[in-house]
């Protein structure tokens, strides 16, 4: 696989797997109906393993277009290859929901509440305060990437140096942790998107697909979980820099 499609078919497995698990959970009718929390955190978890697992050796399973930023401003991606990285993910983020939205497709007209249709794509907060939930999405990233930075340690160079250096480096399973514990502590007041790439192409995907009494987008909160987990990934990477 070239790198784009590495980060493409990565960041689909992703929300593949990981709106995947929220839609088995909170549609009505499926086998783990109303199964809870864990479940979910466990689930986006494993998701993360799963994408990174395979992207990993083609790309350096970024599979986030704020671990992409950060890594660049930190100095261990360049600039010029950021672009279709972030591309790829955008692209990967939207099939992994049109795939969520088909394999759920008659779960959706068995559920009436539109805002559990609307967290099968995306995140909302359980409570609504634009600063304190950009605030939580800064929170975050900022945990995934200084976390990702110092599991690494201080070369992030892959095996093959032609090969760009990102996340691979670390493996599959240390990363999936990291995602375990940001959801577990930091994911209960805006659902941690942390990720661009996980929310904004599957809001759109909600949007434009036929979802039987789906409801408003919101599309008023969907710049807190781009800005955020942006500005999040490129906080770490200057403190992970400064301290370094």
């Amino acid at each position: 696989m070239s790198p784009f499609i590495a980060e493409l078919v990565g960041t689909a497995l992703l929300i593949l797997l990981g709106n995947g698990v929220v839609a088995n959970v909170v549609l009505d009718h499926t086998k783990g109906a109303q199964s809870g929390w864990i479940v979910i955190t466990f689930g986006w978890a494993m998701a993360v393993f799963v994408a990174v697992l395979v992207a990993q050796d083609f790309s350096g399973a970024h599979i986030n277009p704020a671990v992409t930023l950060g890594l660049a401003l930190a100095g261990k991606f360049p600039w010029a290859s950021a672009g279709s990285y972030i591309l790829a993910q955008l692209l990967g983020g939207a099939l992994g929901a049109g795939l969520v939205w088909l394999a759920y497709l008659h779960h959706y007209h068995k559920t009436a509440d539109q805002g559990l249709k609307l967290a099968t794509f995306c995140t909302m907060p359980q409570i609504r305060h634009d600063l304190s939930n950009l605030f939580s999405e800064v929170l975050g990233a900022f945990v995934l990437l200084f976390a990702v930075l110092f599991l690494s340690g201080p070369n992030l160079a892959a095996a093959n140096p032609g090969q760009p250096a990102g996340l691979g480096s670390l493996g599959a399973l240390p990363v999936a942790f990291v995602v375990l514990a940001i959801g577990l502590s930091l994911g209960g007041t805006t659902g941690y998107a942390i990720n661009p790439a996980r929310d904004l192409p599957p809001r759109l995907m909600h949007a434009l697909l036929p979802v039987s009494g789906k409801g408003s987008s919101h599309w008023d909160y969907a710049w807190i979980p781009v800005i955020g987990p942006v500005l999040g990934g490129m906080l770490a990477a200057v403190a992970y820099l400064a301290i370094s």
